[in-house]
């Protein structure tokens, strides 16, 4: 599979991640609801599956599209130890906010924003993280 060009800009780069941020969350929320309201899972296992699939579509899309670099085992790592620590802050942030969010409004409301929040907060951090660490060409060369 060709890699794309990689845009260099902060604004290129942000819109791209934004793009297949929405892309994968799709698959995310979708699982996440599926899991939490199909089959009755406590929100933080139906959360847990949705965000492991949602990030690695993220992932596969953010390597080629967003930044333009090639398949690297160190990155795929870094990138693993980054969801990995961001997992814990999203699942925790979605977990407490549908709870709370739940006394309020009816279920399907509060799993929206709370999922809206905890993923808003993880796709910032996540973000320039890569771009200034995991997939930065200045500290990684041209791969």
């Amino acid at each position: 599979m060709a890699i794309l060009p990689c845009v260099d800009s902060l604004g290129k780069q942000g819109y791209r991640f934004i793009v297949s941020g929405c892309i994968s969350a799709v698959f995310d929320i979708g699982l996440t609801y599926l899991f939490q309201f199909g089959f009755g899972w406590a929100p933080f296992y139906a959360r847990t599956i949705g965000f492991i699939v949602g990030t690695l579509v993220a992932y596969m899309i953010n390597r080629r599209w967003t930044f333009g670099m090639g398949a690297s085992t160190k990155r795929f790592v870094q990138v693993w130890l980054l969801y990995g620590m961001s997992y814990f802050l999203n699942t925790l942030i979605y977990d407490y906010g549908f709870h709370f969010l739940d006394n309020f409004v009816n279920q399907y409301v509060a799993a929206t924003a709370a999922f809206v929040v905890a993923q808003g907060v993880a796709t910032v951090i996540n973000f320039f993280v890569q771009r200034w660490f995991i997939f930065n060409k200045n500290r990684n060369g041209n791969s």
